[in-house]
């Protein structure tokens, strides 16, 4: 398995690396001894933060190996669909994983969306795109957000489902599994490099007809989340 992860800009991402590598590394590390062909590395992106982010992850690359952690630092923010597409063209993975840094949804929940792209088999050109959907928490999570909030989260869905992706009921979700092939092909055709760069991603990939699946995965909400990319 191939991992990958893009830190945010601000101080809060060099306090929350340490939850979420230790997290990370614990499931790969575990993984690995329960079946040696599997192999990963995670690829940390600072996007331009000047915390102690990199610092903290060069950490992380001293104890398991510069073949299990890499860094890299952006001079400039770029934001983070920019950033995650630095990270996925660095990978070397055969199939990559974006997931949420600050821990919004569990490792484990990896399994989850392999289970969806290995469904989606035979897959045309070597591309599918498996997305980790919270559509079925949805009515949970509008009890506790406010009207406003409600409004703009129904307002954006439509827009969204109107102009770009009809299928797909959760496009934000940041819990995304592309094989290499369908990776390298969208991430090369993205123009948004910031917020909202997801629903740019599975419009390119629905034009190309790449199959999608949308599975349900574990979410908590937590604010100022960062983005984590892992591939397999």
């Amino acid at each position: 398995m191939r991992s990958i992860n893009r830190l945010g800009k601000g101080a809060g991402s060099a306090l929350r690396v340490p939850l979420m590598m230790d997290e990370a590394l614990d499931y790969l590390e575990k993984r690995q001894k329960r079946d040696p062909s599997f192999t990963y590395e995670v690829i940390v992106v600072n996007d331009g933060s000047k915390d102690q982010t990199t610092k903290v992850a060069m950490e992380y690359c001293k104890k398991y190996g510069s073949n299990k952690v890499r860094v890299l630092s952006l001079v400039k923010n770029r934001g983070k669909g920019g950033a995650v597409r630095m990270g996925v063209f660095s990978s070397r993975g055969k199939k990559i994983l974006m997931a949420d840094a600050d821990g919004a949804t569990k490792f484990a929940d990896i399994e989850k969306v392999e289970e969806g792209l290995k469904n989606l088999q035979p897959w045309p050109n070597q591309m599918a795109i498996s997305c980790g959907s919270r559509a079925h928490l949805e009515k949970d999570s509008i009890a506790k957000r406010s009207y406003f909030r409600t409004l703009l989260m129904y307002g954006f869905h439509f827009l969204v489902w109107l102009l770009c992706v009809k299928e797909i009921r959760d496009t934000q979700c940041g819990f995304k599994l592309l094989t290499r092939e369908a990776a390298l092909r969208t991430f090369s055709t993205l123009h948004i490099e910031r917020w909202a760069f997801d629903v740019e991603l599975l419009y390119i990939a629905q034009r190309l007809k790449i199959p999608i699946a949308e599975v349900a995965v574990n979410w908590t909400e937590i604010e100022e989340g960062d983005e984590l990319l892992l591939g397999v």
